[in-house]
């Protein structure tokens, strides 16, 4: 019995040993896990006529590179805040779909992404985002301004949209806290406990009081539904949910299909309308 119990024992600390050193190189290395940024400054080409490259400065002293296409008149002007991989070259998709209906866009690029300097965390993607709305303040004046956040962006878009209430805000693919997405990916481990960076969409989601639009793929395994729900249910001002049927987090039909443009461009015109 006592060889059977020492033996168990044994057992548990190494359990405990490995969910500890795991821990630790979780905390040590998280932001690797979290941002996934292509360094690369893209090319405009992408983008065609009628876009352009611009920067503006941080107020901590950053010049970040963003793509610009001004509105047409009685337009709005959406931000993109893009979610955690790529650059601003992967959002050309949504960028020239919301152009072609007469919309102006800013596809901005945080710290460390898409050729620009600094490294990401959840405060200085707060101030790139401050950044790219005095940018667009200061360039439009009097066009209304709309953010849109897809699934990361979305929490930056949500803070934002609290802080610096904006016409309308898109929230596709919204999680509540970067908590409950490490426990759906990471659940052996304490991530609650670990982050540095937390993105507390649900304890932010109230201050925001515009008109807001929730999309979410039902299909996604990134971000679970349910998640997005919560946050459609906790907005406190005039809201839309639109469910994507089959979409995963990256699909097509997800990031700039047909039907999310329609939607996107429908609401935005409702919201704004006098």
């Amino acid at each position: 019995m006592a060889i059977r119990s020492r033996r168990r024992a044994l057992g548990l600390l190494a359990v405990l040993t490995v969910v500890v050193a795991s821990a630790t190189g979780l905390w040590a290395a998280q932001r690797r896990l979290i941002y996934f940024p292509d360094g690369r400054a893209p090319s405009l080409q992408v983008m065609g006529a009628g876009w352009e490259e611009v920067s503006f400065e941080t107020t901590d002293g950053l010049r970040l590179r963003a793509w610009y296409a001004p509105p047409q008149p009685r337009h709005a002007v959406v931000i993109v805040f893009s979610g955690n991989a790529g650059n601003r070259a992967d959002r050309a998709p949504i960028g020239t779909g919301l152009t072609a209906t007469g919309l102006g866009v800013l596809l901005t690029d945080y710290r460390g992404y898409g050729g620009n300097p600094g490294h990401p965390t959840e405060d200085g993607l707060a101030r790139d985002a401050q950044a790219a709305a005095a940018y667009v303040r200061e360039r439009t004046p009097g066009s209304p301004l709309v953010y849109l956040g897809e699934s990361l962006g979305a929490a930056v878009a949500i803070q934002m949209a609290g802080a610096d209430p904006p016409a309308a805000v898109v929230l596709r693919s919204p999680f509540t806290s970067l908590a409950d997405i490490g426990r759906v990916h990471y659940p052996w481990l304490p991530v609650g406990f670990l982050l540095k960076d937390r993105y507390r969409s649900d304890e932010r989601i109230g201050s925001v009081r515009v008109p807001t639009l929730v999309i979410a793929g039902d299909a996604d395994s990134i971000v679970p539904i349910s998640q997005s729900r919560k946050i459609f249910a906790a907005a406190p001002g005039p809201k839309q949910l639109v469910v994507i049927a089959g979409a995963d987090h990256n699909d097509p039909s997800l990031v700039a299909g047909p039907e999310v443009i329609d939607h996107v461009t429908g609401f935005i015109a409702q919201a704004i309308a006098p």
